[in-house]
């Protein structure tokens, strides 16, 4: 009999699916449904649509009693973003069991890092340079993410990806570990962050589907967006 963490994965997966979540597309990687992969889209009207990120994510046997280890593959230059030294994300109920809850699917976390890329909160970021640029300069930020985004790496090989196909390079996150993109990236972004800030976007157990109704609606402006 398969244990209970394997049961709640295949629910999951199937609720995953029937939904269909538009830029969210997740898949386990391993026969016990333990290790996953996902890519995220940005949303609509902002600066991240049409970029993919893409995430690694590892359950254990306790899962739903505790959070998944969740790490970014394709590190985003942002404000709240990610962990700088290992590519966590900072969501508070990923890094506190005590905020964690079981009524949460793998569907609620991913939603949620599509909310958090998608609308930077300015307050206690982690990336003091993303957030200093986007409270400067809104123009010039988006230019960086979509710089930084393209920005050809170099491979374990001597090759390098060229920023002039991006589909190409987007693919190739995958081999590329976390620490040799990160190196490359903060030495383009100079980025200073603190371990201290941790977004709440899920506070709410309702948040998941009055967020999906407004993601529906057919918001023609950002800042729209942020007011909802």
């Amino acid at each position: 009999m398969h244990c209970r963490a394997y049961l709640l994965l295949e629910r999951d997966f199937q609720e995953l699916m029937e939904n269909n979540y538009k830029g969210i597309i997740a898949f386990p990687v391993s026969e016990d449904m333990m290790q996953w992969e996902a890519e995220i889209e940005g949303l609509q009207y902002s600066v991240w649509h049409g970029l993919f990120f893409q995430l690694s994510i590892n359950f254990t046997l306790e899962y739903n009693l505790v959070p998944p280890d969740v790490k970014f593959r394709t590190i985003p230059f942002h404000p709240n973003a990610v962990d700088r030294y290992t590519g966590r994300p900072c969501i508070d109920f990923l890094d506190d069991p005590n905020q964690w809850d079981t009524s949460y699917k793998l569907s609620s976390i991913l939603l949620t890092l599509q909310v958090m890329l998608s609308n930077p909160v300015l307050e206690n970021p982690v990336n003091l340079e993303a957030a200093r640029m986007l409270m400067a300069d809104e123009s010039l930020y988006q230019i960086t993410v979509l710089k930084l985004f393209n920005q050809p790496l170099q491979l374990g090989n001597g090759s390098s990806v060229s920023s002039e196909e991006p589909q190409e390079f987007v693919k190739s996150v995958k081999d590329v570990s976390f620490n040799d993109y990160y190196e490359t990236w903060s030495v383009i972004a100079t980025s200073n962050t603190t371990e201290y800030y941790r977004t709440p976007v899920l506070q709410d157990p309702d948040f998941i589907g009055r967020y999906y109704q407004w993601k529906k609606t057919d918001l023609k402006q950002a800042k729209e967006w942020r007011l909802k």
